[in-house]
């Protein structure tokens, strides 16, 4: 476990506080569920942006496959 200190705004803090109250949990576990949210969701974000390069690389090439596809069947070959 890593000890940190932060500075919060006001409104973050308070805020932050009535949700603590109202569901009854530490603060450490609200803060630390909130940062592994937030990780995962910057995660999702690099992949998706991964799957996008990845998928417009391989749009090139599919569409030349489809287009010789396409000739070997107006050819009769196929």
């Amino acid at each position: 476990m890593k000890t940190l200190s932060l500075k919060l705004n006001e409104s973050v803090f308070e805020e932050t506080e009535d949700i603590l109250k109202e569901k009854g949990i530490p603060r450490n576990r609200y803060i630390n569920e909130a940062l592994e949210f937030y990780n995962r969701y910057h995660k999702r974000k690099k992949l998706a942006k991964a799957f996008a390069k990845a998928s417009a690389m391989v749009r090139d090439s599919s569409m030349e496959v489809n287009a010789e596809f396409d000739q070997l069947i107006d050819e009769g070959a196929i």
